[in-house]
């Protein structure tokens, strides 16, 4: 197996294991925390979990306010994640598969939300006093975001040398 492959191995087991703890955190965010049912936990403080449904996409962009909409938006963002997933099949370096499989882990974890639910399950709070430099986010939606930094840092940032 030569290198290229075994960066896209690894890519595929860290997009897996990002969706894989993403839905084991909303799981128990649903269930044993009962998030839902009381709203808030205040753990630090500069940091809450907060239940949040999310029915748009990035920044609640796109909401889906009925059921054409949601099921529009899962066929939109499986589209995606599918682009992402063979553009990480054609990429050799680790860092650029590493980069998408951030993305399409997160997306994964995302659409099945909206599939499930019909909404994005958000419950990370980050915030300094009261000021909140993002909105209530999860796992999925910061590897999604980091992975999409890192693309965007090799593209401007990093020079291939021929």
């Amino acid at each position: 197996m030569n290198g290229a492959w075994r960066n896209r191995i690894v890519g595929l087991v860290l997009a897996a294991t990002i969706f894989l703890l993403d839905q084991w955190v909303k799981m128990l965010v649903l269930g044993p925390w009962q998030l839902m049912e009381k709203g808030q936990i205040y753990l630090l403080p500069f940091f809450n979990l907060t239940f949040t449904r999310n029915y748009g996409v990035s920044l609640g962009m796109f909401e889906a306010n009925s059921v054409e909409m949601r099921w529009m938006l899962v066929g939109i963002t499986a589209t995606i994640a599918l682009v992402v997933f063979v553009w990480m099949l054609r990429e050799r370096k680790l860092w650029d598969v590493s980069a998408l499989a951030l993305v399409l882990g997160g997306a994964l974890g995302n659409i099945l939300d909206r599939y499930n639910y019909g909404y994005v399950v958000d419950y990370a709070d980050f915030h300094i006093g009261g000021f909140r430099p993002f909105l209530v986010f999860n796992i999925a939606d910061a590897a999604i975001t980091i992975g999409v930094v890192i693309i965007l840092a090799r593209a401007l940032f990093i020079r291939e040398k021929r």
